[in-house]
């Protein structure tokens, strides 16, 4: 594989030094030559990018870090990569805010807090992609800008090519691997769902690694480890041993739905406290003897998506190919969807294409919810790129965690009012 060019728009996130040490620690599987740090903050962008370069000179990468304010700078770029954060923290903490005063959790990518991130993201997302699908027609898009699924969806339906990626499933597989004492090539995960509403229905342990066959591991990890596992995500122990599966910590907002709004009121938001870590990261950032990621970003979130980035990109952009957890097109691959409905499953990636691995039939108690949420996430998309408060309520009241018509109501105003700044429509 050639030497390439990669551009980060959200480049002067915090979350990028975990991106840049990846590319670093892993450059034999994918040798960057040119990586471009877009983002308008340019005070924040050069001390990413500053850390950037001393970790590459660090551990001896060749590769070339540049920065720039605009997405133009993507031109010739063999793949671009989305993690945005439209409204930044502040918008988050209220995401995970006004919805509590009507009873429903308040998150930034499930529930009203998540619509509202979609509504304020999707029309800035696709502004991007058609400047990258000017300046390189050929480069893939990868998003990690939540809600992944959505924002997918809506690159995909504009005829994009884009893959969206997660790291909820490498998280799995490094977290199994560790209780089996094996090393996480060996691990595959049978992935269902859409985007932060998944479950591992199956983990595979390889005869070696990218094998087709191996042993059923789940049984033994939920018998040995089901406490450990479940305290991972918060759920109870004999629960995730009668489902016999292990779902998402995402799924927690909905089997505990009330549990999560009761502790959510009693305690500060995730945003306030990760605008609290992301102060602490800038000035570590602003260190000119800092050539490591720091130890705090593991607080920051987002752990191992640099690794699930490397390999995805390294499957789209050169000779060989792999089976990965990604976020794309259905194509009747969970027959009771939509065709361009956006799933999470493993499929088979290599060089300009992503192919959906068959599934099995989903049990009715996933199966159900799946579709439940799919169904929201189309009225969400429809919501975002024609506005409307009736389009806003629509969404509200499919999504499996509102659904109730008062309720619906008044998240509708409470969404439009604190997001009218970033609504063209309202």
């Amino acid at each position: 594989m050639s030497a390439l060019k990669l551009a980060v728009v959200g480049g002067g996130s915090t979350y990028t030094p975990e991106l840049i040490d990846g590319f670093a620690r892993l450059r034999d599987a994918l040798p960057v030559g040119e990586l471009v740090l877009i983002d308008p903050a340019a005070d924040r962008l050069e001390l990413v990018a500053g850390l950037a370069r001393r970790i590459f000179a660090a551990q001896g990468h060749p590769g070339r870090i540049e920065t720039a304010a605009t997405v133009d700078a993507v031109r010739d770029a063999d793949a671009v990569l989305l993690q945005l954060r439209i409204g930044g923290q502040a918008a988050r903490n209220e995401d995970e805010t006004w919805p509590l005063d009507c009873g429903c959790v308040g998150q930034e990518t499930t529930g009203a807090g998540g619509l509202a991130k979609a509504l304020r993201t999707v029309p800035v997302v696709l502004d991007i992609a058609e400047k990258v699908r000017a300046a390189c027609p050929d480069a893939w898009i990868v998003d990690f800008t939540n809600p992944v699924g959505i924002v997918t969806r809506a690159l995909q339906n504009a005829g994009h090519r884009a893959v969206g990626l997660c790291n909820v499933a490498i998280g799995f597989q490094r977290k199994f691997a560790r209780h089996l004492g094996v090393d996480p090539e060996l691990i595959r995960l049978d992935h269902i769902g859409l985007n932060h509403l998944t479950w591992e229905r199956g983990v595979t342990l390889l005869d070696r690694p990218g094998a087709e066959t191996g042993q059923e591991a789940l049984p033994k990890l939920l018998a040995d480890f089901g406490a450990q596992i479940a305290e991972d995500i918060r759920l109870p122990t004999e629960f995730v041993r009668r489902l016999g599966v292990v779902p998402s910590y995402y799924l927690r907002y909905f089997y505990q739905h009330d549990a999560v709004v009761a502790e959510s009121r009693t305690k500060g938001s995730r945003a306030a406290e990760v605008a609290a870590i992301e102060r602490q990261l800038l000035d570590m950032y602003a260190d000119p003897a800092l050539d490591t990621k720091p130890a705090l970003l593991e607080k920051r979130g987002g752990a191992y998506y640099s690794e699930a980035a490397v390999q995805l990109l390294g499957a789209l952009l050169g000779t060989g190919g792999g089976v990965h957890v990604v976020d794309t097109r259905n194509d009747g691959t969970l027959p009771f969807l939509p065709d361009d409905a956006v799933i999470e499953v493993q499929a088979r990636v290599d060089a300009g294409t992503v192919r959906p691995l068959p599934q099995r039939p989903v049990e009715p108690l996933f199966a159900g919810l799946i579709a439940h949420t799919a169904a929201y996430e189309e009225l969400a998309l429809r919501a975002a790129l024609e506005g409307g408060r009736d389009r806003v309520f629509d969404a509200l009241l499919a999504h499996p965690l509102v659904g109730q018509l008062d309720t619906a109501d008044r998240l509708t105003d409470e969404l439009i009012a604190h997001n009218r700044a970033y609504l063209a429509w309202a």
